[in-house]
């Protein structure tokens, strides 16, 4: 790992969470998209979360010259980082026991400080509060005689108490049984049992807001803690009441039940990407879960039929496929088994991707090297599958950080060629999130990027194997601080939309939505296109103009009304990012409303892939949470949000196989017509992908069509063929196959599935 990495790493991280206090990186880091001195500007507009996670700390003790395209390698330089970092600030420590002035204290302080950002990085908890009880009381000799020592006093009170808040949940919300446990707003489900935690933590945000009671950061984590106790409303002071109508939502629906524990999905791990999709082939959707944890493997879980999962990591060959901060899968050999691609080294350190192979027996092949993308020289969080040339073979646009990004043309051969600088899409940012569709309707896909710190790139694909960014002529290139992306029609008119977040690591951002404040923050984006070449930003009047730090997402129909909603998975590193997870209702394509609420998904742990899929078979898509943060210590286990269904409305869900077109059907077109167009909009338009750019939803396409009784025409059309398939006989409430080229489609009866601690018929 060279010092040019470390400092790719160490710069894009610090401008991550807002601490961009160092000097500017050299010219030979500088790109034509990463605009260093305007990041500066714009994370100084507000205040980031205190981060208290350890991971900068361990982070600049990864030792150099560790081979990047090995994966084990990468995991055990990790664990010597975490040596390292310890036996540096003891040594640091050491020199300084027999001073005991402010300026040795204050120094003192710093040193225990990163001794319990190391332990809280490895989740040692008690040992963690320890050093950071010790950290407070070296300032707190000295704050009352040096006021200028109070900030930083103030800060280390903060840290002790969001330590002792972890400490909360995993004595609590990460022991207890049901399906309450820390969802926002918390219902007497949640309320922690053992207190100690919580309790130590009210008394010091207590004491923090008689000295700043203007901190919005701690007055929310002071009625979060009151919430923990079983003491909110009543008992938090009237001055720092957040009132509970705040978080009510305005329009209810069914609440959602989290059933991923009894019906044994997942595992307690730390954030990575999601893939749901049946890897078997025998009809029941199948969840696969990477992590960002160097030293945790991919992991499959198989749908059992049963309504409960099976792990099937080790069967699967996955256990040396360590790391993955990101996954997404396709069917690049057109064999009709669902590949995957693995992504690393976003937010950290160049190392390698992985393609997993889906084989005959079940095992998933590493293929990288063979394929031609194997490469340890980029850090890598966003791909898109694509066939920007229309030969029938799905190729690969891979998004890097700080690097030039590539795009691989599949050669049908199970190889892949680099002819980035053929199709002129190698332009280096710090690339967050690539999201491939048909923009502009004219058969051939497009490609959004969306950047951090920089102008996003929107390429239209020219048709001739080149692609031109048109995103200033369009309208997109905002916002400057961008993460997750998509495209989609929210609006059902035929053409795609695109939305993109900002990301401001920011509690205090997130909060004034509550209150009615205007954020100082860019805020979540919705490109309406005006089927001109251009879009609209329609974001304020479409209820998004609000700030939400936004990495997991995806979107889907949660009511099966046919207009797409989402669910923003929401945090940053620090252990205090303690916000709900955010689920927004597509009100029939006017406006969005949040749900969070009423549906019961206000998780308040990270939120990262996230996949909308009907995992039980049962007509609605439930949601896939992979949940936990960025250290091992801020680990979480994942959700299964099963959908309870809304009365009255029918669906349709769709499998398309292609022929000429690639098997997956990717980039393939539907529109569904109505015969009651009294319902609202009379089509419903979606274009087949694997979602949003953080999280990868079955490509089996669910379309609601609310209270419909009848559906008039499915029309699909194929990209490759140039072909419009149209039915006109169709049932409603069912699962259908259609074939590209073939004049009639199947009807499938895929197994249903009760789901293990779900609700059973009647219920």
């Amino acid at each position: 790992m060279s010092d040019r990495a470390h400092r790719f790493r160490l710069a894009a991280l610090a401008a991550a969470l807002g601490l961009l206090a160092g000097g500017a990186p050299s010219p030979a880091q500088e790109s034509r998209s990463v605009i260093w001195e305007k990041a500066r500007e714009a994370t100084a507009q507000y205040r980031t979360v205190v981060d208290t996670s350890g991971l900068v700390e361990v982070d600049s003790f990864l030792p150099p010259g560790v081979d990047a395209e090995n994966l084990q390698a990468l995991c055990d330089g990790r664990n010597r980082a975490i040596g390292l970092a310890r036996a540096n600030a003891e040594t640091q420590l050491r020199a300084l026991i027999l001073d005991d002035d402010p300026i040795s204290n204050e120094r003192r302080a710093v040193y225990l400080r990163r001794l319990g950002a190391i332990a809280t990085y490895e989740g040692k908890i008690d040992r963690a509060i320890e050093h950071f009880d010790a950290s407070l009381a070296a300032l707190e000799k000295w704050v009352g005689e040096y006021p200028d020592l109070e900030p930083r006093y103030l800060t280390h009170k903060e840290i002790v108490a969001i330590t002792n808040l972890r400490r909360g949940e995993i004595a609590n919300c990460l022991a207890m049984p049901g399906s309450d446990r820390c969802l926002f707003p918390l219902r007497p489900g949640g309320v922690h049992q053992h207190l100690d935690g919580a309790e130590r933590a009210l008394k010091l945000f207590t004491s923090y807001l008689e000295d700043d009671p203007d901190s919005l950061e701690v007055r929310w984590l002071l009625n979060l803690t009151y919430m923990l106790l079983g003491r909110y409303p009543a008992e938090v002071p009237p001055r720092h009441r957040l009132d509970p109508e705040i978080f009510q939502s305005e329009v209810r629906l069914p609440r959602f039940v989290d059933v991923a524990v009894p019906a044994g999905l997942g595992r307690l791990g730390i954030a990575g990407g999601t893939v749901a999709d049946d890897f078997d082939g025998d009809g029941l959707l199948d969840v696969l879960f990477t992590s960002v944890d160097y030293c945790e493997p991919t992991r499959l879980f198989r749908n059992a039929g049963d309504g409960t999962f099976e792990e099937r990591t080790e069967a699967a060959g996955l256990l040396p496929q360590f790391g993955g901060l990101n996954s997404v899968h396709t069917d690049y050999n057109n064999d009709g088994r669902i590949d995957v691609f693995v992504m690393r080294g976003g937010w950290e350190v160049a190392m390698r991707n992985s393609l997993l192979r889906n084989e005959p027996d079940g095992t998933l092949t590493d293929v990288t090297k063979e394929a031609g993308l194997s490469s340890s020289l980029h850090a890598t969080h966003s791909v898109a599958w694509l066939d920007y040339d229309n030969d029938g073979w799905i190729d690969l646009f891979v998004g890097h950080e700080l690097t030039p990004s590539q795009l691989f043309r599949n050669k049908g051969d199970g190889t892949f060629e680099d002819v980035t600088a053929r199709a002129g899409v190698g332009a280096t940012a710090f690339t967050k999130a690539v999201v491939a569709g048909d923009y502009d309707n004219d058969g051939f896909a497009d490609l959004f990027v969306s950047n951090m710190f920089g102008d996003n790139f929107l390429y239209r694909n020219n048709g001739d194997g080149t692609f031109s960014d048109v995103a200033g002529d369009a309208g997109v290139r905002q916002p400057f601080v961008s993460f997750p992306a998509w495209f989609f029609d929210y609006d059902n008119d035929g053409w795609l939309d695109i939305f993109v977040a900002s990301y401001p690591a920011s509690l205090e951002e997130f909060a004034r939505h509550y209150l009615g404040d205007s954020p100082s923050a860019e805020t979540l984006t919705l490109y309406r296109n005006k089927g001109d070449g251009t879009f609209a930003d329609v974001s304020r009047e479409a209820g998004l103009a609000r700030a939400v730090p936004a990495m997991g997402a995806n979107f889907g129909d949660l009511d099966g009304d046919g207009f797409l909603d989402m669910y923003l998975g929401t945090g940053s590193p620090s252990l205090g990012a303690l916000m709900p997870n955010i689920m927004l209702k597509n009100e029939r394509g006017r406006r969005f409303v949040d749900v969070t609420e009423t549906t019961g998904t206000g998780h308040l742990q990270k939120g990262h892939g996230i996949a909308f899929v009907d995992i039980d078979n049962d007509g609605d898509q439930d949601v896939v949470l992979n949940s936990g943060g960025a250290v091992p210590g801020d680990s979480y286990t994942e959700s299964l949000f099963e959908n309870p269904g809304t009365p009255g409305h029918n669906w349709i869900s769709l499998r398309l196989i292609g022929a000429k077109t690639n098997r997956a059907a990717i980039g393939a077109k539907i529109r569904v017509r109505l015969a009651d167009a009294s319902t609202g909009s009379a089509l419903r338009y979606r274009e087949v992908t694997s979602g949003g750019s953080f999280g990868a939803s079955s490509f089996r396409q669910h379309i609601g069509i609310g209270t419909a009784g009848a559906i008039r025409s499915i029309e699909v059309e194929w990209p490759v063929s140039r072909t419009k398939q149209v039915f006109e006989t169709v049932p409603v409430n069912a699962f259908l196959e259609i074939r590209e080229g073939e004049t009639e489609f199947k009807i499938v009866r895929p197994p249903r599935v009760t789901l293990a601690g779900g609700r059973r018929a009647g219920q």
